[in-house]
């Protein structure tokens, strides 16, 4: 059988199971690719040798020496760069496509606490179909454990933003703007009551130790004060993002 190229599609949706599967279970009998092979004529084996190509360009795998396979096509930098331009445009598009190539409607997420008011029906779809997949890239790059205290109840596990949603539209859905975090955290981070410093350690608001700290506050958020996150297998936090949060919405004083 003569060798076929990929196709622009075909390398979007393999790109978004890179982002949805953890980096450790990136396999041709991962039933996530036995399926998209089978929707896109490929084997499992070719899918699966696709995403690892993709992870050889991955910035967090590489500055763990992990390489992934060591050669790949330009066509796979070309998609890096551009779900990298525009993860807004990109999650959207590959959802989209996924969902027509296997009959999977993407995964909606039920919280709108950031969904501003007076969406039309079309971008409200498009929102939470957004949402969809930036909760499950951050919960994959993060083994599905929150990345303060190593919970990992799914039920329990945001996929929180760094920079808020509605202020760098470019990023909502790039991974590296998120953490997985506990709902108890995700709060405390979402309201500036903890941040995580570039240097990827936990810092509390001296508002939490205002007042007398109860036997909860003690228990849930003090003893974090200082100890470094648990790394993500792949889309580690960017700096500059951190950064961000540190300086306009951690509470400081």
């Amino acid at each position: 059988m003569p060798r076929r190229d990929w196709t622009r599609e075909e390398l979007i949706v393999a790109f978004n199971l890179y982002c949805k599967i953890p980096f450790g279970r990136i396999h041709l009998r991962n039933p996530f690719i036995v399926e998209l092979a089978k929707a896109i004529g490929r084997t499992p084996s070719a899918v699966s040798w696709k995403l690892a190509n993709f992870a050889r360009l991955d910035p967090a795998l590489q500055k763990r020496n992990i390489t992934g396979a060591t050669h790949g096509a330009r066509a796979e930098v070309e998609i890096w760069n551009e779900f990298s331009n525009d993860w807004d445009r990109l999650a959207f598009e590959s959802e989209r496509l996924l969902d027509q190539l296997t009959g999977h409607t993407p995964e909606f997420v039920e919280e709108g606490r950031e969904f501003p008011e007076g969406m039309s029906r079309e971008a409200l779809i498009r929102t939470r179909i957004n949402q969809g997949f930036f909760r499950a890239a951050v919960l994959a790059a993060y083994g599905a454990r929150c990345c303060i205290t190593g919970l990992s109840i799914p039920q329990l596990l945001t996929a929180s933003h760094i920079v808020p949603w509605s202020v760098d539209i470019k990023n909502r859905t790039n991974p590296r703007n998120g953490l997985c975090l506990n709902a108890l955290h995700d709060r405390a981070f979402d309201c500036g009551l903890l941040t995580v410093t570039p240097d990827l350690k936990v810092k509390l608001s001296p508002q939490i130790r205002k007042k007398r700290p109860d036997e909860c506050t003690q228990g849930f958020l003090l003893p974090y004060e200082n100890v470094s996150i648990s790394l993500p297998r792949h889309f580690a936090p960017n700096v500059d993002f951190l950064r961000y949060h540190n300086e306009r919405i951690f509470l400081s004083s």
